[in-house]
């Protein structure tokens, strides 16, 4: 059965869950081997997420907005008499 679209969290983990079962099946997740059930399941995280178009580190509503320009605040300095 070929994964589900869309990016919710409910999709990402039913994909994950098929290819992790896909694997237990038949040893392999697309054309690779993994080695291990624990390398099998960090695979099938990032097919999952590559497929929703979402980053493992990178959330894309807590990314802080920066105006692009760096050093823009004006310095203080003391006067020495």
């Amino acid at each position: 059965m070929p994964l589900k679209k869309g990016s919710s969290r409910n999709t990402v983990s039913s994909n994950v869950k098929e290819l992790v079962d896909k694997y237990e099946d038949t040893g392999k997740i697309g054309t690779s081997r993994p080695a291990s059930k624990k390398k099998a399941v960090k695979q099938a995280v990032a097919i999952s997420l590559k497929k929703a178009g979402k980053s493992k580190y990178y959330n894309n509503s807590t990314a802080k907005k920066t105006s692009g320009k760096k050093g823009t605040k004006a310095k203080s300095r003391s006067k020495k008499s």
